[in-house]
């Protein structure tokens, strides 16, 4: 019901530049934040950045200053500059985005997470 298309990701030098795209489509009535996580061999999943519809950006820090999160909501989509890569930013990378849900009137809202299939950003030292 809900598809999350990632693109953008690939094989770049120390220093070199990626943008990645997810778009979000289906039934995402109530989507509220988006982001993207990423997961290097050997190692957990861990927030990159994400930001809500009204605009709240959040970056982990070891991206700060050189990433750039951001979205069109007309479109539904999020977006990840990522400028100055190192090595170490080699992971595979999932879109996240939020959706509210409530199935009646009288149902409280419940927040749902989907994750895209994961896009492969590797840099070469």
């Amino acid at each position: 019901q809900v598809q999350l298309m990632e693109s953008g990701g690939g094989l770049v030098h120390t220093g070199g530049s990626l943008r990645l795209s997810c778009r979000a489509s289906g039934s995402i009535r109530g989507l509220n934040q988006m982001g993207w996580y990423r997961q290097a061999p050997g190692s957990e999943r861990e927030l990159v950045a994400d930001i809500t519809t009204g605009g709240s950006i959040n970056y982990a820090e070891p991206v700060k200053g050189r990433f750039t999160i951001s979205r069109d909501n007309a479109l539904n989509t999020v977006y990840l500059q990522m400028n100055s890569l190192k090595p170490e930013d080699t992971a595979v990378y999932y879109c996240n985005v939020k959706i509210i849900r409530k199935p009646s009137i009288e149902s409280p809202p419940r927040t749902v997470d989907y994750w895209g299939q994961g896009t492969q950003v590797t840099v070469s030292s």
